[in-house]
């Protein structure tokens, strides 16, 4: 998997990860989409979608495939920066921030080779979402189905 396909479903999985996708998470995604090239020559909608119905056929074994493809994923610290940055974004964009969102992102950062120095360097503000869990368990609550994103316009 490409590096920008993996942000962009990060970004997914963050916003399905507490079993609702606020209209402010999509709104990132597409600011994102078409400030930076972060998603540089992805088709966003067309990914989301084949995301929303993967994730409703297989239920908590996408958001553990996701986490499998992190962890096998290789990214220099700028790329696990900007992974970083986006699953923040995403999980504070509808300015609700919910333990399983927390929890989630846990999960992704212990994929993840940099150090917590160095992505408190980057968020400094964030120390919160480094702070071990009292029981970390990479089990996956998940009974949830979404409905198809559409943009108004396409994304590319």
């Amino acid at each position: 998997m490409e590096t920008n396909e993996l942000y962009l479903k990060t970004a997914f999985a963050c916003m399905t990860c507490d079993g609702d996708i606020a209209d402010e998470e999509v709104q990132l995604i597409k600011k994102i989409a078409e400030d930076a090239k972060l998603f540089d020559k992805l088709d966003v909608q067309a990914h989301l979608n084949s995301y929303i119905s993967a994730i409703n056929k297989e239920g908590r074994s996408f958001l553990a495939s996701y986490l499998k493809e992190v962890s096998d994923a290789v990214l220099n610290d700028t790329d696990a920066l900007n992974l970083i940055k986006i699953a923040i974004q995403t999980i504070e964009a509808d300015q609700k921030i919910e333990y399983s969102e927390i929890s989630f992102f846990k999960k992704i950062r212990k994929r993840l080779s940099i150090t917590d120095d160095k992505i408190l360097q980057a968020f400094p503000d964030k120390e919160d979402y480094l702070l071990p869990d009292i029981e970390e368990s990479d089990d996956l609550d998940w009974d949830i189905a979404f409905q198809e994103i559409v943009f108004n316009k396409p994304l590319s």
